[in-house]
């Protein structure tokens, strides 16, 4: 064999065996892919673990009261492993698995024992891992279920996997809900939820998970966990039994007068706390829910409630006083191309300044105004300037509207911006930002922001408490506070809300009916009006501020003292008769000014003998003896109330807070309507019924 031919040969089987190795590798690819690629993709998968977030549970948001407003209840969703080291061996298995199926059945009535056979039947066939039971499952179940044929086996031998979630809930359902708000994922945060989710929160923990076949992840040993650290309690200065007079209070009117929206803002003249807030939204006829926080948010022409800030500059600097007298004959004032009017004129052409802000004088104030100010108008603003009334409060809810109050450098200023700003139109304010004026003058002049929350709790005890920024130490002199404070109180004596005053305590106020714009067009077209009342009570020893607003009333009057005063004056008898405290001190100050007082024993609704006997002890008060035979629920009744798990209690003639707390300590869920006293209640007392049922409890 030559040289050559074998050189040749040798080519040719180096290319043969290349050629073969290459056949070869290309058919262990296509083994690998094709004929062995799901047993390796789920060996690959079976290889890859990773930690996941454990959700804490978020901390309770309380009412000042105690009451719970906000609260995550746990919820499990329940899986299967079954390849499971306890059931590997299919005896085990198929000895217990139709009395698990039959169980589950009988608990969640989702399947038929028969459907949960097979589920589990193909679910073993399959060598499924993660296999999905139930979602949204309660403690209470849970414990049953651990108790259940295979899963009694322990801890991953018997297969259950338990994943823990949590659900937010509001206990008290509508009632201060959009203070209370919400924080959702991809969602921007509203109210206490969102303003102090970083306390609420807590820590994340982390899980250990292992990847299944299909992309599943499967908690591989809750011995790898590291648990989370539940958050921080909020307890917000919302009193529940004043919310839910001021939401009933608001809701009613607004469905009356057919109004677009209305809020009530309480507040705690000496602290600044919020008692109570509501904002209703209509949204078909008659049905109005809270979707929109006005109170906070919303910045519009006040009307005259502001001519209380008017006054007040103008008397402060000395430019009129409460005797001087002013022209508003034929209720005009023209100026320039515009002409300013009152709704109704004078019963003469003079009046005194102290009479023209109880009968809410356009004509008269935005007369001294441009008398005083027409020249100089800086001097007028910069003093508005100097009570930060154009300044937003920065409060810890988010979303607070912006204020305006105009300056002659601002761009939109005209020759008719100053005596329009005199009674409320060309500046914008929120109702809270017009209430906390009106606290000031309350408040001995000190001019404080509003605080929601009172105090933040770690495993119940304080870890911060909150006091009210003040925003001014003195808005103006005392002579200047005495004289504002004495036309408040004219306003419901003599003036425009007249019509609300009450012998039993003294309100001081201002009603303001302001003509609301209509965008691009101004006050042209249809009309329409924002009716509000802004004043406190009791008017001699201030405890509450409140504000009441109404938008867009469409049936009926469209005027203040018609709309928004009556629901003040609701609010006002409500929370005077609960304050104990504030009408005790009323009292005493009625006994000091007279001769004698014929005392009268109150009335009491049903609940805590304890509790009721303190009060009446504390007041000095004899207690009534119990009667079983009085069947109104105005009377006086003793009981004491034996709370039996499963039996329904009698909660007729209980205030709210009583009736949920017993309902709720006897297992029920209690889904409340109206306010005052229980009248009505779903199912009688002493019904055995099953624990977690709802009760419909109807309050008038």
């Amino acid at each position: 064999m030559s040289i050559r031919t074998n050189i040749l040969l040798r080519a040719y089987l180096a290319f043969a065996l290349i050629v073969l190795f290459a056949f070869a590798v290309l058919f262990k690819l296509y083994k690998l892919q094709f004929v062995e690629g799901k047993k390796w993709k789920a060996k690959a998968d079976s290889l890859t673990t990773r930690y996941f977030n454990i959700e804490a549970t978020r901390g309770n948001i309380y009412s000042i009261d105690g009451s719970l407003l906000a609260t995550s209840v746990p919820e499990y969703e329940l899986r299967m492993d079954m390849l499971a080291g306890g059931i590997e061996k299919d005896a085990v298995f198929y000895e217990h698995v139709d009395a698990l199926a039959n169980n589950l059945a009988q608990l969640f009535k989702n399947r038929s024992a028969k459907e949960y056979g097979r589920m589990f039947r193909k679910a073993r066939y399959e060598r499924n891992r993660y296999l999905l039971i139930n979602r949204k499952v309660s403690y209470q179940d849970l414990k049953r279920v651990r108790t259940f044929p295979l899963f009694n086996l322990g801890k991953y031998k018997g297969g259950l996997l338990v994943i823990e979630k949590n659900k937010r809930i509001l206990p008290f359902g509508i009632l201060a809900a959009r203070t209370i708000g919400y924080k959702r994922e991809n969602v921007q945060p509203v109210g206490l939820e969102g303003a102090y989710g970083d306390y609420i929160d807590g820590v994340i923990g982390k899980r250990l998970m292992q990847r299944l076949a299909g992309g599943v992840w499967m908690p591989v040993n809750d011995d790898l966990e590291i648990a989370p650290r539940e958050g921080s309690d909020i307890i917000s200065t919302i009193d529940i039994n004043i919310q839910d007079v001021a939401q009933n209070a608001l809701e009613r009117q607004l469905i009356k007068s057919n109004a677009d929206f209305g809020c009530v803002v309480l507040m705690e003249v000496a602290t600044g706390e919020i008692r109570a807030i509501a904002n209703y939204t209509k949204v078909s006829e008659g049905i109005y829910k809270e979707q929109f926080n006005y109170a906070i948010a919303q910045s519009a022409e006040p009307g005259s409630t502001f001519k209380l800030a008017s006054y007040l500059t103008a008397i402060d600097q000395g430019k009129f006083d409460l005797d001087d007298k002013v022209d508003v004959s034929g209720g005009k004032f023209q100026i320039y191309n515009h002409t300013i009017r009152d709704d109704h004129s004078a019963a003469t052409p003079f009046i005194t300044m102290k009479h023209a802000f109880e009968e809410s004088s356009n004509v008269a104030i935005a007369k001294q105004i441009w008398r005083f100010y027409g020249k100089n108008p800086t001097e007028f603003t910069d003093k508005l300037s100097a009570m930060h009334l154009g300044e937003p409060l920065g409060l810890e809810i988010p979303g607070e509207g912006k204020p305006l109050i105009k300056t002659p450098q601002s761009k939109s200023w005209s020759g008719l911006t100053l005596p329009q700003m005199a009674y409320g139109y060309e500046l914008k304010l929120t109702p809270l930002q017009m209430l906390v004026l009106y606290n000031a003058v309350a408040n001995g002049g000190k001019m404080i922001a509003p605080i929601f929350v009172h105090e933040i709790r770690e495993l119940g005890k304080p870890i911060q408490s909150f006091k009210a920024r003040v925003v001014h130490s003195k808005i103006c002199s005392d002579e200047t506070l005495k004289k504002m404070r004495t036309l408040l109180e004219g306003v419901v004596q003599e003036g425009t809300a007249k019509a609300i005053q009450t012998s039993r305590y003294a309100i001081a106020g201002k009603t303001g009916t302001a003509q609301i714009a209509q965008g691009a067009g101004g006050y042209k077209g249809k009309r329409q009006y924002q009716a509000s009342f802004c004043g406190y009570f009791p008017a001699d020893i201030p405890k509450y501020s409140m504000i009441v607003l109404i938008n867009n009333p469409t049936q009926g009057s469209y005027y203040a003292a018609q709309i928004a005063g009556p629901v003040f004056r609701e609010i006002a008898d409500r929370v005077y008769g609960q304050d104990l405290k504030m009408s005790e001190q009323q009292r005493r100050m009625k006994t000091d000014t007279s001769s004698h007082l014929i005392a009268q024993t109150p009335k009491s609704k049903k609940g805590d003998v304890s509790a009721t006997a303190q009060v009446y002890q504390t007041l000095g008060w004899a207690m009534p003896h119990s009667t079983e035979t009085q069947d109104s629920v105005d009377a006086v009744l003793f009981d004491e109330t034996k709370i039996n798990r499963g039996m329904v209690p009698n909660v007729l003639g209980m205030g709210l807070r009583d009736a949920v707390f017993l309902l709720g300590n006897a297992g029920f869920y209690p889904k409340v309507i109206g306010s005052g006293v229980v009248m009505k209640q779903s199912l009688p007392a002493g019904t055995q019924v099953g624990r977690r049922t709802q009760i419909l409890i109807e309050l008038r």
